[in-house]
């Protein structure tokens, strides 16, 4: 269904540019909207806050880049998509069903790539990395209560009133709790650092 998607958008494309067939660079296009959103061309963005996705999204690139187990880097636009004002895109090389340690702990480095990159070049901070860190700080999560890659060892955690909550896991002490928040902040600090 996922390719079938990708070639009808290829040839929506195709058509409105009137190729005798589809080029690559149809389907290139049908990816992007498919995987990252439409373009919002209609958004104006003023100099500042592009220079800022572009420092932005360099973070990212830069760690994709120099983090060791993680997809290569495909591609990054500061060109609007979907909510996103910018985005860095990574392709695996082929299928992955489950994920070890050192990806994950490139994810979150990739993903604070944006919030270390604001805070180095122009010195500041903002709001544009709220998502990458909320996706972080699951990743880091995930690992400690459902993945077992923590000290706490191969436990699934979960608290009560939890945002992360599953219906997996055991029910856990408030020092159990602390100690999984502890592991999760330091998952997040050192992809950080």
């Amino acid at each position: 269904a996922d390719l079938a998607n990708l070639v009808n958008e290829g040839a929506l494309l195709a058509a409105r540019r009137n190729h005798d067939k589809i080029y690559m660079a149809d389907f290139e296009e049908a990816k992007d909207k498919v995987m990252l959103g439409a373009e919002r061309k209609s958004l104006v963005m003023k100099e500042d806050e592009r220079r800022l996705t572009a420092y932005h999204e360099a973070g990212h690139a830069v760690c994709a880049m120099m983090v060791k187990g993680n997809d290569p880097l495909h591609k990054v636009t500061i060109v609007p998509r979907g909510r996103a004002l910018g985005v860095t895109m990574q392709l695996p090389e082929g299928d992955r069903h489950t994920h070890t340690r050192e990806f994950l702990e490139a994810q979150i480095a990739i993903l604070m790539g944006g919030r270390v990159a604001e805070e180095l070049f122009l010195r500041q901070m903002t709001s544009g990395a709220g998502n990458d860190i909320e996706r972080a700080t699951d990743i880091a999560r995930r690992m400690v209560c459902e993945f077992g890659m923590s000290s706490l060892g191969p436990l699934a955690y979960r608290t009560p009133g939890n945002p992360w909550e599953t219906d997996r896991g055991v029910g856990i002490s408030e020092a159990t709790a602390q100690r999984v928040d502890e592991e999760v902040r330091s998952l997040v600090m050192h992809g950080y650092e």
